[in-house]
């Protein structure tokens, strides 16, 4: 074993999933996923989804803008107890990047949903200009949130594009 990867289990086991930030942080223990957690934060977001989009779009919004900036603080808080800033067990970020993503989305069926997720994934994987400059210059639990926070906006310009042109 590596010092990285012990590094990374000790960061595990200094989660709490009593703690409710911690909880939160590591998408109700999605993201504590043994591969791919953040694809694994990512589907778990979608029920949540399926739950947020039965509210008025204004409020829509608001409960997504809140869970941005509380994210950031959790993410924060989260990542300080573990020692490692966004540790893969965090996964609050994705959760947010993909309700900004699956809000472009012109009809509500799985084929939509699959398009909004694999775009998201692939923009918050690779980190394409300018997702990568966020994610290198921005710290704490802010910097930890905006990457996904603009992959989803990115996203979501790319679905509304594309539900305009084939939808």
């Amino acid at each position: 074993m590596t010092i990285s990867q012990r590094d990374k289990q000790l960061a595990k086991q200094r989660l709490n999933l009593a703690n409710p930030w911690h909880l939160l942080a590591t998408g109700f223990g999605s993201g504590l996923s043994p591969v791919v957690p953040g694809t694994m934060g990512s589907l778990a977001s979608i029920p949540f989804w399926c739950l947020l989009i039965m509210l008025p779009w204004p409020m829509y919004w608001l409960v997504v803008l809140v869970a941005a900036g509380i994210g950031i603080y959790l993410c924060h808080v989260t990542a300080r107890d573990m020692g490692v800033h966004d540790h893969g067990s965090i996964v609050w970020d994705e959760f947010v990047g993909m309700w900004i993503t699956l809000a472009a989305l012109p009809l509500y069926n799985w084929q939509w949903v699959l398009a909004g997720f694999v775009v998201f994934r692939v923009l918050d994987m690779w980190k394409p200009w300018p997702v990568r400059w966020f994610d290198r210059n921005v710290h704490g639990g802010l910097g930890i949130m905006v990457d996904d926070i603009v992959a989803g906006i990115i996203s979501a310009g790319i679905i509304f594009l594309a539900g305009h042109y084939y939808g």
